[in-house]
């Protein structure tokens, strides 16, 4: 490995060893750059990696809310502007009892190179906090999302910093947001903060958008190979709005997903979610706030409930693990290769563990997609909506999902043309990261070092 390349991850690895997850998606991200880096001497002499694993501003604060019972409650709130070259931060809200500065930096560095893919002018940033909104009532979880925004409110704006939702935080989240924004700043910047209801500044697809580019993004993969979707089985987890929106996509264009999970398990369903009554239901299921994918297998015929196990030992056509980081270990990768899949698309943020990664991409039959991405149609959207709040517009559902299709066209492009260029062949993960860091690098370098 390039010896600049090997110190800055070494660096890494040493300084943030306490937080694994920023530390895999730095070292899987920059061990693709090698050849870029070996091309571009200037790079180390700016010492521009130094930089770009470091995010630009980190902050945190203390977050108060009164529960029901008129007790309160102290969490702990994180917002990572990590770079911010290409356009204003933008990047996802976590609430999750996991959550901690660690996976806000992973979360922040990964988003930089998604969001750089699309083409848009849109940094990368992640925020989020160590509430669970789970078992809390509505009047709860609009206590605390009011609180949090009164801390937040100062640092973010529709030129600074462009929140959206991601683990925990959805439609009612966001609503609960934005109302405390705009009270706080007495003005209606509904640019501020994306995957807003369409009542007050949304863009239609958005919910469905990381779902629906991730299919399009899965279409050129098998295009490349000669192959259609049509017909095509396709192994899921979570039951969450990306896997919904897959759902959706590939149902209307012929396909079927035939696993989903939740924290207690798995469920096969061999006729697949294809049904407009099985695809509602998810939308069902994520109301209740039970959590729980057995309801799934519970109210419809046919299907199989495994408790407490992961999907991907299901002989399927396609893997799109679309859940949780890390949801794909070793053991599971080589159950993977065992039963013969083909077509590896990551559209979770980092599912699969480096070691997990290593091994299939190493195998000859089987095809791997970069989670930064397939799963960047939700960012694409939400920049999309950006645009039409500041053009003060509605588009229409076929305008927003021409334009979605179009751009994940084009990030798929870029990635193999990417890969191309340095002689890497067809390697998606490469060319994905080596697309995403050239815009970055190319406007950092222009904006001086600072």
């Amino acid at each position: 490995m390039n010896a600049y390349l090997e110190s800055v991850i070494k660096h890494v690895q040493e300084k943030y060893a306490t937080e694994p997850e920023f530390v895999q998606t730095v070292e899987e991200v920059l061990s693709s750059l090698e050849p870029v880096i070996s091309l571009h001497p200037e790079y180390e002499k700016a010492d521009l990696l130094s930089r770009m694993v470091e995010p630009e501003r980190m902050f945190t604060f203390r977050v108060c809310w009164e529960a029901d019972d008129g007790t309160w409650h102290t969490n702990t709130g994180w917002r990572c502007q990590f770079n911010g070259a290409i356009g204003p931060y933008k990047g996802g809200l976590r609430f999750q009892k996991n959550v901690y500065p660690g996976i806000m930096k992973f979360l922040g560095f990964e988003q930089v190179f998604k969001n750089s893919l699309t083409g848009l002018p849109i940094g990368g940033g992640k925020g989020g906090s160590d509430f669970d909104p789970a078992g809390k009532s509505d009047a709860e979880i609009m206590r605390f999302c009011q609180s949090f925004m009164q801390a937040l409110y100062r640092y973010i704006g529709p030129d600074v910093d462009v929140p959206a939702g991601d683990m925990g935080v959805g439609a009612r989240e966001i609503g609960y947001l934005y109302g405390e924004y705009r009270r706080l700043k007495g003005a209606f910047e509904n640019g501020v903060i994306t995957g807003k209801g369409f009542s007050y500044g949304g863009s239609l697809v958005r919910p469905e958008a990381t779902g629906y580019g991730a299919v399009y993004y899965l279409e050129n993969v098998l295009k490349h190979f000669g192959e259609d979707i049509k017909g095509k089985t396709i192994a899921c987890a979570g039951f969450g709005n990306v896997t919904w929106g897959i759902c959706k996509k590939a149902a209307q264009l012929g396909a079927k997903v035939v696993t989903l999970s939740g924290p207690d398990g798995y469920i096969y369903d061999p006729n697949g979610v294809t049904t407009e009554k099985k695809i509602d239901y998810l939308l069902e299921m994520r109301a209740s706030g039970r959590n729980r994918v057995q309801d799934y297998a519970d109210n419809f015929p046919g299907v199989e409930f495994f408790p407490g196990e992961k999907p991907w030992n299901v002989k399927v056509d396609i893997c799109m693990p679309s859940a949780m980081q890390n949801d794909v270990h070793l053991e599971q990768a080589k159950q993977i290769a065992a039963n013969g899949i083909k077509y590896y698309i990551e559209v979770a943020n980092m599912p699969t563990t480096n070691d997990a990664l290593k091994f299939l991409m190493e195998q000859p039959g089987i095809v791997v997609a970069p989670s930064k991405a397939v799963n960047a149609g939700g960012v694409a959207t939400s920049a999309l909506e950006m645009a039409q709040n500041s053009e003060r517009l509605v588009w229409t559902e076929e305008e927003v999902d021409k334009q979605l299709h179009q751009i994940m066209n084009t990030i798929y492009q870029m990635s193999v043309d990417a890969a191309e260029t340095y002689g890497l062949g067809y390697n998606l993960v490469a060319g994905a990261n080596i697309a995403g860091f050239q815009r970055v690098a190319d406007a950092m370098m222009a904006q001086g070092i600072f």
